[in-house]
């Protein structure tokens, strides 16, 4: 064996025997560095004859590179095992009781989740749930929303290019949903009637201010079958308020309006009493608009493969954000996206306020404050 294989053979066998990253780096440094032993064999190509000197410099940059890679891999090994024994040292046993002033709260979107979904639930319907990037078939075309229509405006809407390595295409592009309303045109798709379906989940839109984010919480509910009408969508929304509200009485009225995926359309108040301080559901001498809502559009049926000479149903939607700042006194929805844990205290619920229709939606256990 050769004086330069020796050294190889002794380098690797000391890379191989160090336990920790230092002496790892000190093997590397008599080794590799400016006075190293490989550095050194390096300095006398210089006294070599031409042909010696290219075979010989040919070897040792082989070995370089060799002990090099052979070095980082132990450095890897090495900061591995100390990472797991860091992680092993530190582990926490999640199943001890936290201290009180540190305990978490259900945020209060969550908690209207909760509610409305106990709600729905009590009236046979069911949850669905689908992606937040979407194709402009089931976000737009499937509604009845054409390519011109406003709500398409890339001021108002986030478009994502469906292939990164062209330039963008409007007409292609996907989109981060802007309502729930999609996952409508996925559940009639897939599921011939009766459908009976609510559809929670984050929307997003280009708009932030007080009582807007770019990011926002909706609930949207789908019933199709043969015999609804809008008397029934009527009666759904106000038994859904007046639960939600936590009411006995509440006002509610319903004004003719327009959107594209149902005819006719209508928007739904309900009845409150607005002072300079306060806001209180229920019984009172003013009015908020609180869901839009109507009867499916025949061509928002055709699109799903559905008969509209046979079936017939209805929809709304309506903003989980919005309802939690009215039951719950919360002036400004940009707070809701803050992550301040001293607004989660103050508003937030404790971890064992479930909502049911039998226990109490919020009554149970009321404001963790």
């Amino acid at each position: 064996m050769s004086d330069i294989e020796i050294i190889k053979t002794e380098i690797e066998a000391q890379i191989a025997s160090v336990q920790d990253i230092k002496a790892l780096d000190d093997v590397r440094v008599a080794a590799l560095g400016k006075k190293g032993r490989i550095t050194e064999l390096l300095k006398t190509l210089g006294g070599m004859p031409v042909a010696e000197r290219i075979e010989f410099g040919k070897k040792i940059n082989v070995i370089k590179a060799e002990l090099e890679a052979k070095i980082a891999a132990k450095k890897q090994e090495l900061e591995t095992k100390l990472l797991n024994e860091k992680l092993k040292s530190e582990v926490i046993d999640v199943t001890l009781p936290c201290r009180p002033e540190v305990q978490g709260r259900i945020h209060p979107v969550s908690k209207v989740y909760e509610e409305l979904v106990a709600i729905f639930a009590e009236m046979g319907f069911e949850v669905a749930e689908g992606p937040d990037i979407e194709d402009q078939f089931h976000n737009f075309n499937a509604l009845n929303t054409p390519p011109n229509h406003p709500a398409r405006q890339m001021q108002d809407t986030f478009y994502i290019n469906n292939d990164v390595s062209k330039e963008f295409d409007l007409d292609n592009a996907y989109v981060v949903r802007t309502q729930t309303s999609s996952m409508q045109i996925r559940t009639m798709e897939k599921k011939q009637p009766p459908i009976r379906i609510i559809a929670p989940g984050r929307t997003y839109r280009s708009d932030y201010d007080a009582t807007h984010t770019p990011m926002f919480h909706q609930i949207e509910g789908l019933v199709v079958d043969k015999t609804t009408t809008l008397a029934h969508l009527k009666g759904c929304l106000y038994d859904v308020m007046k639960a939600f509200f936590e009411v006995d009485e509440l006002p509610v009225r319903f004004r003719p309006s327009y959107f594209p995926f149902t005819e006719p359309s209508a928007e739904m108040d309900i009845g409150c009493l607005k002072t300079k301080n306060e806001l209180k559901i229920g019984a009172g001498t003013d009015w908020l608009e609180i869901l839009g809502c109507g009867m499916v559009h025949p061509n928002v049926l055709r699109a799903c493969g559905i008969d509209p000479e046979e079936y017939q149903g209805f929809a709304f939607g309506m903003g989980m954000d919005r309802l939690a700042m009215l039951k719950y006194g919360i002036p400004d929805l940009r707070t809701f996206f803050e992550s301040d844990v001293r607004w989660l205290k103050n508003y937030g619920f404790t971890a064992l306020d479930f909502s049911s229709m039998t226990s109490g939606l919020s009554n149970n256990g009321g404001l963790a404050r």
